[in-house]
């Protein structure tokens, strides 16, 4: 059965949960942008109060002990203007959004889940940078035949005056879709906006090419 029930929420988080065999570990929450129900972009850190971080904390810690297991989940959250915290959904694996910690964490959210797994150590999660941020590649339409270009433009963004890191990640998929996530462009600066910008831009000069 599924309830439905409509939330006017100001914002929504990923909080990435890692349940290991010593305890429960949080990532530092990640705020993103949906349409069409996927991820357009997200950033790291999200803006929150520490009350709202400690309900959802504590929500997330709930679910993955009663779920089991061990590894990183992706759970998701509503923060109403209210300061209310309301579960979304939950992933038991790497999220979409976590995609952000490739530039902007210590460990990604790769290396947090196989860690995690195999009971390895996990030190202190923390950020490497001040903000961070994706952008997702988006394919245009139906495609078995194509190739890529903008690469170089895309990366020559990262270190100019002014800018921050810039990575971008191809994800190898045999054929496109409308809508379909192709890569990702990740930027890490010294503040969220200036992150976000970097990485749409960084994302924007990619380009897709059909046969």
């Amino acid at each position: 059965m599924i309830a439905e029930q409509y939330i006017d929420f100001e914002y929504e988080i990923t909080l990435l949960t890692v349940r290991t065999r010593q305890g429960v570990l949080f990532c530092p929450p990640i705020g993103h942008r949906q349409e069409r129900g996927d991820y357009q972009e997200s950033w790291q850190p999200a803006a929150m109060n520490a009350a709202a971080l400690a309900d959802a904390q504590a929500m997330a810690r709930t679910v993955v002990d009663n779920l089991g297991g061990y590894g990183l989940f992706g759970v998701e959250f509503f923060v109403t203007r209210q300061g209310e915290v309301i579960f979304s959904e939950l992933s038991p694996r790497p999220h979409d959004t976590g995609m952000v910690t490739l530039i902007g964490q210590n460990l990604s959210e790769f290396d947090l889940h196989a860690r995690a797994i195999m009971g390895l150590p996990i030190p202190a999660i923390g950020l490497t940078a001040p903000a961070s941020a994706s952008a997702v590649i988006l394919a245009d339409r139906n495609a078995d035949d194509f190739g890529y270009a903008g690469l170089d433009d895309a990366l020559a963004l990262g270190g100019q005056a002014g800018t921050g890191a810039v990575d971008v990640r191809l994800f190898g998929k045999p054929s496109t879709r409308p809508y379909r996530r192709m890569g990702v462009a990740l930027a890490a600066a010294q503040d969220i906006s200036s992150a976000r910008a970097l990485a749409k831009a960084a994302a924007d000069k990619v380009k897709i090419l059909y046969a």
